[in-house]
């Protein structure tokens, strides 16, 4: 692994994504992305500007860039080495040398294979040697504990829960935590966690986060469910899913890895497993990167996927977010500003107690941050539009009720006058498709990137905003196409097409249509190039596969009546190819 620094490191700041400019009836309409803030230290409070020469040539140089994991595997441990250890209420019974209980705390002071069995209102606190591997068997066991952690380890090195087969257990922390409080989940670990087996976990984070370690956090399995008021699993230095079947329903991102002082960490990794996420912020977030190999992943959230640079090499991704779908920005979470739960950041990336006023422990309903792009202000500083909130249907994440189906609604988007300026720059951050399925429904811009996007392989069926304001695709530096298969839906008010010389042709037209008519583009001989159903109102389609010829003419039916005409390559009048803006 690498040592040299991190090559698209960038510092802890939202970026304000997506602002390039183009006219529609006259009137210049600012794109929507992402929110922006100032940051805690000096050093960061401008994006890197990263070259074209510096960016990886495809997702594994991403992963090939970031810190090695540390994951306690099953085959490093024996479960016949457990030493039981039943709860008893308040207590425990246990011979073993290395247990201990007083005034409803066990304390686990020695490395070694424990199981866990039985119900305990208070916590377990896990406190060994420096070098010490402590693995925890939960086999039936309910711990809640009320402002605090109710499962934690305070030292040791590596550190493993594991569900055994065919067993049910509950972890659960309430109330609040102190406004000092380190430990701020329901289940913590300060060095790196890994959770396996196959058994079932419920996790109510109702203080706070559900999951948390300030290392490295890896799930290689198990039936894993968890609600939490803020983030429900949080890896500081890293966090990778290997395997499970996941739910999580969160009052801020869903899963999110966050660390800000080291140029090769703050990434998040999913090889696979099920994933159902439900989030009042992003989806999978990470500080530098998020990267997808495999796994069948559906989110429902303010943001789908964000980080710097995101790569997708395949599984199965289905995003409803009221704002972008897939957003490449400069940073993760403003570490300056109040996090998603309402807990001022201390800079460090660490959260504080979250407040009543933006979160309600009840509900777990984190309040929504302001968009700052959202409140741009119109000439003469009147601030026009509203963000578009979060999923509504149903209670969010806290009370465990995931939103229904239904599309987000689309808020009202800032509007400003003016020419075409350079507003927006490349500023370095790039998103990487190059296998999977994936589909997005975006109430904001659809694949979104403050620097570059490069889709060379895969299916991507994109349903951008039905506003003007956003785009279904919104690319500050170059949208290439190079493999694979494109379909972008929307408004038609912001369309951005890829660039003219991309490997791959593509075609946009200026057809027009409602939710659930069926789309066909077909060649000069009538030959269907692809087809499908549109999923919501749409003025302008814009399509790329390997049977798209530059210079060729296209025809966009909609419904089994021609649409629209168009010729490959040339892009919608009034739209932006995609070369860079400004």
């Amino acid at each position: 692994m690498s040592t040299e620094p991190h090559p698209h490191f960038r510092p802890r700041m939202r970026a304000v994504a997506g602002l390039g400019i183009t006219f529609a009836a006259g009137v210049a309409v600012l794109a929507g992305c992402a929110t922006a803030g100032a940051d805690a230290t000096e050093a960061s409070t401008e994006p890197t500007q990263t070259s074209a020469e510096t960016r990886p040539e495809n997702v594994q140089a991403i992963i090939d860039e970031n810190s090695d994991q540390t994951v306690v595997k099953d085959d490093e441990w024996s479960a016949d080495d457990a030493q039981d250890v039943a709860l008893t209420g308040d207590g425990v019974e246990a011979d073993a040398g290395g247990v201990s209980a007083s005034d409803g705390t066990v304390t686990i002071s020695e490395a070694g294979v424990y199981r866990l069995s039985g119900e305990l209102d208070g916590s377990i606190v896990i406190d060994a040697a420096d070098d010490a591997q402590v693995v925890v068997i939960l086999d039936g066991a309910t711990i809640s504990a009320e402002g605090g952690p109710a499962i934690s380890s305070i030292a040791a090195d590596d550190v493993a829960i594991h569900l055994a087969d065919g067993s049910h257990n509950t972890v659960s922390s309430t109330g609040t935590y102190d406004e000092d409080a380190d430990a701020n989940a329901a289940i913590y670990a300060d060095n790196d966690l890994t959770i396996s087996g196959t058994g079932a976990l419920t996790v109510n984070g109702e203080a706070n986060d559900g999951i948390t370690s300030k290392d490295d956090l890896v799930v290689l399995d198990g039936a894993i469910s968890v609600t939490a008021a803020d983030d429900g699993l949080r890896g500081k230095d890293s966090l990778t899913v290997r395997g499970g079947d996941i739910t999580v329903g969160a009052g801020g991102d869903g899963l999110t890895s966050d660390q800000d002082e080291d140029e090769t960490k703050g990434w998040t990794l999913i090889e696979g497993g099920t994933l159902d996420i439900t989030a009042s912020s992003d989806g999978i977030d990470g500080f530098t990167d998020v990267v997808i190999t495999d796994g069948e992943v559906t989110i429902s959230s303010d943001e789908g996927l964000e980080a710097g640079s995101i790569g997708i090499t395949g599984g199965t991704i289905d995003i409803t977010a009221t704002d972008d779908g897939i957003n490449g920005s400069d940073g993760s979470t403003d570490s300056s500003t109040t996090d998603t739960a309402g807990g001022a950041s201390d800079g460090s990336g660490e959260s504080a107690e979250p407040s009543e006023e933006a979160t309600d422990s009840s509900s777990g309903t984190a309040a929504a941050a302001t968009n700052a792009e959202d409140e741009a202000a119109a000439p003469g500083g009147a601030a026009q539009g509203t963000r578009p909130e979060p999923p509504t249907d149903g209670e969010m994440p806290g009370g465990g009720q995931r939103p229904s189906g239904e599309l987000p609604t689309d808020g009202d988007m800032p509007q400003r006058g003016g020419g075409m300026g350079g507003e927006m720059a490349d500023t370095g951050e790039w998103v990487l498709i190059e296998g999977g399925e994936v589909t997005i429904d975006a109430g904001g811009d659809g694949l979104d990137s403050n620097g570059s996007l490069d889709i060379s392989g895969g299916r991507v069926v994109v349903s951008g905003p039905a506003n003007a304001g956003n785009g279904a695709l919104d690319v500050s530096g170059t949208l290439t196409t190079s493999g694979g298969t494109l379909v972008a839906f929307d408004s038609g008010g912001m369309s951005q097409a890829p660039s003219a010389d991309s490997e791959q042709a593509w075609v946009a037209a200026s057809a027009a249509g409602e939710a659930g008519q069926s789309v066909e583009v077909t060649d000069a001989n009538g030959a269907v190039i692809w087809q499908g159903d549109a999923a919501k109102a749409f003025g302008a389609v814009i399509v790329s596969t390997p049977d798209v010829a530059i210079g060729g003419t296209y025809t966009a039916v909609v419904d089994g009546t021609e649409s629209a005409a168009a010729t490959a390559g040339e892009a919608i009048a009034g739209g932006m190819g995609g070369g860079p803006r400004g």
